[in-house]
């Protein structure tokens, strides 16, 4: 009786269906969403302010809307209201709200009062690309960060008309706007959709703008570039064409000297003997945005030359020019010495090339 409950109790085990394995996770199975971040309110020592911060730029991602959560920065703001030591709270990677930082730095708020111990929480919103927000498939599409915009996001853009039918037009004549004489807007790319239609011979008609961020002077200069140009195809509806302008640059704040933020123990040379100087690396999405930056960073060498112990004394307007900078730091090196040093100092400016907006304006639009 023993050997056959025992039987019995093995055959039950086996007649049970093994568990399922894990599902693997893979982020490419989910389908590409867009992702918006809505700024929630500033409050800066408690107390809220009336003024909201700009908008970070939307992304495409294929990420989990459930992985991403809300994030929240701190910050100040001078008596001019620009806003200065910007740290997220949490400093832990992810793919998406690269544009947070910078859309901060380049946010306004009311001029006279300094304030400090400034918050506020940028919350995710994931939208699939046929339902999200037509502006902002279109911003998207002049304003991409990384992949391109897949085909949905421009089917919806050119629903309307017969502009896209095959042959498309091609332009016989093009016009094109000066745009080093508008005016930009600091921190912020500016475009403007132009949407027209053409008769028989060619011409635009109904010209007009579609969707913009609203600087009148780009809006002005795109329906007229639209206007002197010609096309082949005769007569067509619906015809979209976007026309950008770089963002005005945003100086970065003076950094103190050198001299004041160098460690009291320090044995280090006045002026540092680069073996291999840093290459410096702008981050990109503060580059997008014109927005400059710079580091005081300290550091000790070996007497090989090696450069170590790399931290950051002060970085404005935010933090992230502070991490770049300790990466540019690690990647020089130094002279051989008999001792090696200690607690050396180096600013590291990050500052926009003089000719980086007249290049951008030259590319030639993303099409599907």
């Amino acid at each position: 009786m023993t050997h056959m409950a025992l039987l019995f109790s093995v055959l039950s085990v086996l007649n049970v269906p093994p568990p399922a394995a894990p599902a693997l996770t893979d982020q490419r199975a989910s389908p590409q969403r867009m992702v918006s971040w809505t700024p929630g309110t500033v409050r800066c020592d408690g107390e809220a302010i009336t003024e909201a911060a700009l908008r970070p730029a939307v992304e495409i991602t294929f990420i989990d809307p459930q992985q991403v959560k809300a994030i929240s920065y701190r910050f100040a703001i001078d008596a001019a209201g620009r806003t200065h030591s910007i740290a997220r709270d949490a400093r832990e990677f992810s793919t998406v709200g690269q544009d947070i930082g910078p859309s901060l730095a380049a946010s306004r708020f009311a001029a006279g009062t300094k304030r400090e111990n400034c918050r506020i929480e940028y919350a995710p919103k994931f939208d699939r690309l046929s339902a999200a927000p037509i502006v902002d498939v279109i911003a998207y599409s002049i304003n991409p960060a990384g992949r391109r915009l897949p085909q949905e996001g421009w089917d919806r853009i050119g629903a309307v008309g017969n502009c896209r039918d095959k042959p498309r037009p091609t332009a016989l004549l093009s016009g094109h706007p000066e745009f080093l004489k508008l005016k930009a807007t600091p921190g912020a790319r500016d475009w403007s959709l132009v949407g027209y239609d053409t008769d028989a011979s060619g011409r635009p008609i109904n010209v007009r703008i579609a969707e913009g961020t609203g600087n009148d002077e780009l809006d002005a200069a795109a329906v007229e570039a639209i206007r002197v140009s010609r096309f082949t195809g005769g007569a067509r509806t619906g015809c979209l064409y976007p026309y950008w302008r770089s963002a005005g640059k945003l100086a970065a704040p003076e950094p103190p000297a050198e001299e004041q933020m160098r460690p009291a123990n320090a044995v280090c040379p006045a002026r540092i003997e680069w073996a291999t100087r840093p290459a410096t690396y702008y981050p990109p999405a503060y580059r997008k945005r014109a927005i400059e930056g710079w580091a005081i960073v300290a550091f000790d060498t070996a007497p090989w030359g090696e450069v170590g112990n790399v931290r950051v004394l002060e970085a404005q307007p935010a933090a992230d020019f502070g991490e770049q900078a300790t990466i540019i730091v690690r990647r020089g090196r130094v002279a051989p010495s008999t001792q090696g040093a200690s607690g050396c100092v180096e600013t590291v400016k990050f500052v926009m090339p003089v000719d980086d907006s007249a290049a951008e304006e030259d590319e030639p639009p993303a099409t599907d």
